[in-house]
């Protein structure tokens, strides 16, 4: 009976171990998150030019789904790539501008590679830090209809960007191979948006975006 009870209590002790088990990163591991992001531009606008001096642009903050994959060079090391794609809303703030509003849409495509360094690879609250660069594509780029009523057609282009970005986050373990991950971005986004009119001719705008990217979700160790 004795021997029977302590190979139960054994057994208790090597299966509860297991399930503490964290979802530790480990060199060669590849770490997959699907994240809910908020990304909000921390906009800065240069005139609206050259019909409208002193009338400046605003962009709209927006949410999406993102998915991230991360590849463990070491046990401290690890290498990510984001792809995620949110549509924005740029808006006029004050003057005739302002009086119509919104002025064109676009989606927004920032693929983004971060070398990041673990801190406690062995725990189960696990805080990051990354830096890395970052290519932006403006895509679908529309008019609003109120800026069309007021100038005729009108077709909108967007430059695309390069720049770099930097990150701090945290993963902790929910069991061996799920953990839940908070993290932020910086990322570093320029752009000129060129609105060919029919009434007012081409008007320019230069726009530092530079969002913070809030991101929460759950990341799979595989």
């Amino acid at each position: 009976m004795h021997i029977k009870a302590l190979s139960m209590g054994a057994a208790a002790v090597m299966g509860a171990g297991v399930l503490a088990t964290p979802a530790m990163a480990k060199e060669g591991d590849i770490l997959i998150r699907v994240r809910g992001i908020m990304v909000a531009p921390n906009e800065k606008s240069s005139s609206i030019l050259p019909a409208f001096p002193g009338e400046k642009a605003s962009v709209d903050n927006a949410v999406t789904p993102e998915v991230d994959v991360t590849y463990m060079a070491t046990d401290h090391i690890g290498f990510e790539l984001i792809a995620a794609t949110t549509k924005h809303s740029a808006s006029g703030r004050t003057g005739t501008t302002g009086s119509l509003g919104k002025l064109a849409s676009t989606w927004v495509l920032p693929p983004t590679l971060t070398a990041q360094y673990h801190f406690l690879p062995d725990a189960k609250v696990r805080p990051y830090v990354g830096a890395g660069i970052n290519y932006t594509l403006f895509y679908n780029e529309k008019p609003s209809g109120a800026l069309e009523g007021a100038v005729g057609e009108t077709k909108v282009h967007m430059s695309d960007s390069f720049g770099w970005a930097a990150q701090a986050g945290v993963d902790i373990d929910l069991n061996d191979k799920m953990f839940l991950n908070l993290d932020v971005k910086y990322i570093d986004i320029d752009t000129t948006a060129r609105l060919s009119t029919t009434a007012a001719g081409v008007q320019k705008v230069r726009i530092n975006l530079d969002p913070l990217v809030f991101g929460v979700g759950i990341g799979f160790r595989l």
